[in-house]
């Protein structure tokens, strides 16, 4: 009869041997290829999604580089959710009862401004996105795939 501490050990291998075995969602030339085409065809770069509040929520940046192309992504009226990729389930955007969505919007699409920095906060209620998950934000017609949460 195997010990416990045995039997914890060949659990651990086996995970290790688990990871290890299993592939990358994303290979690097596939990410700097999709990087590259929000650049240029929807003048944005997806800077980071980073757990929040202890959390529960999940916030999402992005930075504008063309404001003429970005703009249809800030507008208000363009839905904004995040697609947990291991599970598949779908996470609204934060709203308080004061001051609404927590999203980085504007009102017409002249007032994006060029080089800034936009964002949204994502409800994750009982800590449903992990850290090193991936995760897909869409804004409108605009999908970044792929992303880690740091």
């Amino acid at each position: 009869m195997r010990s416990e501490s045995a039997n914890r050990s060949t659990r651990l291998l086996l995970l290790l041997a688990l990871v290890a075995s299993s592939g990358c969602a994303t290979t690097p030339g596939n990410e700097r290829r999709d990087m590259e085409s929000h650049e240029e065809r929807w003048g944005v770069k997806p800077l980071a999604v980073r757990l929040s509040g202890a959390g529960y929520m999940l916030d999402f940046r992005l930075r504008v580089l063309d404001r003429e192309k970005a703009a249809p992504l800030l507008v208000r009226r363009s839905d904004c959710y995040l697609i947990a990729e291991k599970s598949g389930g779908i996470l609204q955007v934060a709203r308080s009862p004061k001051v609404g969505a927590l999203r980085s919007t504007v009102r017409a699409e002249s007032m994006v401004k060029q080089d800034r920095v936009y964002g949204a906060l994502f409800a994750n209620p009982g800590r449903f996105v992990h850290a090193g998950d991936t995760v897909t934000v869409v804004m409108g017609n605009f999908r970044a795939e792929h992303l880690v949460v740091q």
